[in-house]
């Protein structure tokens, strides 16, 4: 399958509410939710070999489960009084992701489909969806059978270890995995692949 971008991509991550065995879990355990905790994002040209042209990083206050656990706090580096203190409310979050995604039909590329992270927690917080499914990308699914790799536990801050790169921050936060399928786009396109 060979895919081309044009334009204006902006390639998104975030970083969820999560316990000890809740992934394996599927969040069915009590008061578990994928409450977003940051969200990180880079605007790219991919008309200019995918240069970055902007970047988002935002901590957001989740509603359900506002003191984020110690288990994500060792996943991901964020302190938990960063996110009680300085985490904005998730309506102004996506307002201000909205807002940098642009207006159109920009493609939104995430590793894997934080959209429907994105869905949950509108439906949770009853904020309509402000993007359309045709922007919509699981570039998970797309690099991976692009670039002959084996999708099964691979995470995007496992692909600067697959595809040869310099990690741009620490694994597991959102600005930096975002960065990081940035990259790797970078290379597929120096392939002639994207």
């Amino acid at each position: 399958m060979r895919t081309r971008f044009a334009g204006r991509i902006v390639v998104y991550d975030l970083e969820f509410t999560a316990w000890e065995g809740s992934e394996k879990r599927r969040w069915t355990g009590p008061g578990e939710y994928r409450e977003i905790v940051q969200i990180g994002a880079v605007a790219l040209d991919a008309d200019d070999h995918f240069r970055e042209i902007d970047g988002l990083e935002l901590l957001v206050k989740p509603r359900i489960n506002p003191r984020i656990s110690d288990y994500l706090v060792a996943l991901t580096g964020i302190a938990a009084d960063d996110v009680l203190n300085h985490g904005i409310d998730f309506r102004d979050g996506l307002d201000r992701f909205a807002s940098f995604a642009g207006t159109g039909d920009v493609p939104l590329l995430s590793f894997g489909p934080d959209y429907a992270v994105l869905r949950e927690n509108c439906r949770l917080t009853e904020i309509p969806y402000p993007f359309t499914e045709t922007q919509e990308i699981n570039a998970k699914d797309l690099m991976c059978e692009i670039a002959g790799i084996g999708c099964r536990g691979v995470a995007s801050s496992n692909l600067p270890e697959i595809m040869g790169f310099a990690a741009p921050g620490p694994k597991h936060q959102a600005l930096f995995d975002a960065r990081c399928v940035a990259e790797a786009l970078r290379i597929l396109r120096r392939g002639d692949l994207v």
